[in-house]
């Protein structure tokens, strides 16, 4: 009965101490270039979506509708912003406004490390973050008649697993 006891107290220490651990934290990027942006004005540097661009930012929140987002960020453009919006307000969240050519990546990663968090940019911009997150060159600029690659990074205890999703 002495050893019983002493090997149920081992045991219940031994499992008890992998119930102290810190459990890990899953950190998920889902980066999206904006959608069709008014190309009526060549001048225009900050062009709102087409109506075909609306129609697929209403799409990327059905798309990502059982995602619970903690954050959307985007760059200060109206394309940008009106594609990350819907999904945005499905997620009762106000856009974060990242300057793309000027982000602080540690800064970015401690700040939304456990999280769920959508990233909307540009052509060249989201190829570029999403290498630097994963801290090596992967992925080359987006053709630009593509508004419909998902690329999705998840950090797990420390590993980097990416992929890239095209859906038109």
């Amino acid at each position: 009965m002495k050893y019983l006891i002493l090997t149920m107290f081992g045991l219940s220490s031994y499992f008890s101490s992998f119930a102290q651990e810190k459990p890990v934290e899953n950190t998920t990027y889902y980066l999206i270039r904006h959608a069709e942006k008014d190309r009526s004005n060549t001048l225009d540097k900050n062009p709102h979506l087409t109506n075909i661009g609306k129609t697929r930012a209403i799409k990327w929140s059905e798309v990502l509708q059982h995602i619970s987002f903690d954050a959307v960020y985007s760059t200060n453009y109206y394309r940008t912003k009106e594609t990350g919006w819907p999904t945005a307000e499905k997620n009762s969240l106000d856009i974060i406004i990242y300057n793309e050519n000027n982000i602080n990546i540690l800064k970015f990663l401690e700040e939304t490390q456990g999280k769920t968090v959508l990233v909307v940019g540009h052509s060249d911009t989201i190829p570029r973050f999403v290498n630097t997150i994963l801290n090596k060159d992967t992925y080359q600029d987006i053709e630009d008649s593509n508004n419909g690659n998902l690329y999705i990074i998840t950090v797990l205890d420390g590993k980097k697993l990416d992929q890239v999703l095209t859906i038109n």
